[in-house]
């Protein structure tokens, strides 16, 4: 796939905790191989935060030699190394030029895990699932129209080769999340979802970013390319994947969507400035590298275009979501809001610096009704209780469901692992996610008139 002029050829090297493989978790199992594919984004270690059941700890790493490498297999060792439930990865890594091809000849694992600069991301994804490989990767799987065309290839390729292609969407695992959409299924708490209008859509989401976060308990060290939007998207096709998603998954659960179910309607992108001290802070770098110069509004200010708004409709109901990026925050870290609107009440999630909160806005709903919707919840979130407010009703969510954004992909792993165990996704998660970014960049073209 890729040409290069000088090939490093380093070859194979592993590495664990201490450069000793620790023994195996209890009851795991060896039947999957997880490959990792050029892992310059952290999201591409957290995968592999827990021990998971049913893979394997010898997970094989293609990837060119540098400090998005180094970053990546320090990680894993912190995990590995840890005194409260450490993992027991054992990582082989290969370094060279031509890594992917490597990759590709070799197969040394059956899912392929993609999490690094997204330029190159859909390309990979084609010729991998070309190979006969499964994929898993993270969000966004394309950045432009260009790309969407190579999307709908990879997935009819994946079809014709019998494997997976499936994006990591943590924010289903959110505890929130998940009771929002339990109670805007239930008619006698929700009623039916509005059509809303575009100044009070039924659905609302969105969700506030910082570059300059710990992850991990330790300063998130980024790589320079995540600046550039070239190569990392837009924000508008970048974190809006989550919040698209979640707006199919919660309104129109298990349901099949087509691209005629969505009609775009506006959508705004904007720029966030960093200055060349903030991005010299989160990269270690100490000028910007030549390939930005044309996104710098003077020689020590970067313009990100990391923030957009996309206003549609879906099957006939208004949906906005928007994601704004800020350099850092002294509260707390990202946050999210959320708000679905029916006929006899929204459920709404809230934060600012502390947990999200979730509440059923309603002043007519009766205390009995409420009460019996959450003991049905409680057979299956045991503790669950709630609150009366002067708006509605707080629901009262037990701290062991707060399982947190990190934890998340741990669970997205879960999920992934019964559909390679069943070898196929649910019906409609392919046609849902070629909706999603047929929706995410459509919205950049809009965007950009």
């Amino acid at each position: 796939m890729y040409k290069y002029l000088i090939l490093a050829l380093l070859g194979f090297h592993s590495i664990s905790a201490q450069n000793t493989p620790k023994k195996k978790a209890n009851n795991q199992k060896t039947d999957l191989k997880i490959v990792t594919l050029d892992p310059g984004h952290f999201h591409a270690a957290l995968v592999q935060k827990t021990d998971l059941k049913g893979v394997s700890p010898e997970v094989y790493v293609y990837a060119p030699k540098g400090a998005e490498l180094e970053q990546h297999l320090a990680r894993i060792n912190a995990y590995n190394s840890r005194s409260e439930n450490p993992t027991h990865w054992h990582e082989n890594v290969y370094e060279g030029l031509d890594y992917f091809e490597k990759m590709i000849s070799e197969k040394k694992g059956d899912v392929v895990v993609m999490s690094g600069n997204n330029a190159k991301k859909t390309a990979s994804i084609l010729a991998t699932v070309k190979a006969g490989m499964n994929v898993l990767a993270d969000k966004p799987m394309c950045i432009d129209a260009k790309g969407y065309e190579q999307l709908k290839e990879a997935f009819k390729v994946a079809k014709q080769n019998n494997v997976l292609l499936y994006d990591i969407m943590t924010e289903r695992s959110e505890i929130t999340t998940v009771l929002q959409k339990e109670l805007s299924q239930m008619p006698e708490i929700f009623g039916k979802l509005q059509e809303g209008t575009l100044e009070k859509p039924a659905i609302v989401k969105e969700s506030v970013h910082h570059f300059y976060k710990f992850v991990s308990g330790a300063p998130l060290i980024r790589p320079s390319w995540f600046m550039d939007t070239k190569q990392q998207g837009e924000g508008i096709v970048d974190v809006t994947t989550h919040l698209v998603d979640l707006v199919q998954w919660a309104a129109f659960p298990e349901t099949a969507l087509q691209i005629q179910d969505a009609k775009l309607l506006k959508a705004k992108r904007w720029a966030t400035n960093m200055t060349l001290d903030q991005f010299s802070t989160i990269t270690g770098e100490k000028a910007f590298p030549a390939y930005m110069k044309n996104n710098l509004s003077d020689p020590n200010t970067l313009q990100i275009f990391a923030n957009g708004e996309i206003d549609y409709t879906l099957k006939g109901h208004h949906a906005k979501v928007r994601v704004i990026w800020n350099y850092s925050t002294d509260k707390g870290g990202d946050t999210h809001y959320s708000i679905i609107r029916g006929t006899k009440s929204e459920i709404e999630i809230t934060q600012t610096d502390a947990l999200p909160q979730l509440s059923i806005n309603s002043k007519n709903l009766s205390e009995a009704d409420v009460k019996k919707a959450i003991e049905t919840l409680s057979k299956t979130y045991e503790g669950l209780g709630y609150t009366k407010t002067e708006s509605g009703y707080l629901i009262n969510i037990p701290a062991k469901f707060r399982t947190g954004h990190e934890s998340h992909f741990g669970e997205v792993m879960e999920r992934f692992l019964h559909y390679y165990d069943a070898n196929k996704l649910p019906a409609w998660e392919v046609p849902n996610m070629l909706l999603k970014y047929y929706i995410t960049t459509q919205a950049l073209e809009l965007a950009k008139k």
